[in-house]
């Protein structure tokens, strides 16, 4: 089951807080992201971009363009939990 994310934060220093409706909290840090995928160099390039992220209706992607999305498998996976994130 896909899992679906119930709130979202864009933090400092590229670090999203994500919700999801099972109760986990996560910390995602997209810093990796935006160093090794195609086209997220532009959260980092591009001025407000980052902190202008959305949730899609589905509430399993979140996406800042037409270009640039995360799925939300990929933050439940490898988000830290915010117990150990801080």
């Amino acid at each position: 089951m896909i899992p679906r994310i119930k709130s979202l934060q864009p933090l400092e220093d590229y670090r999203l807080a994500v919700a999801f409706d099972d109760g986990k909290k996560v910390i995602y840090d997209v810093k990796e992201d935006i160093q090794t995928l195609p086209g997220y160099s532009l959260l980092s390039e591009t001025v407000g971009l980052f902190r202008n992220v959305r949730l899609d209706e589905s509430r399993t992607c979140v996406y800042w363009n037409s270009e640039i999305d995360l799925p939300s498998d990929a933050i439940y996976e490898y988000g830290v939990p915010m117990t150990e994130a801080g």
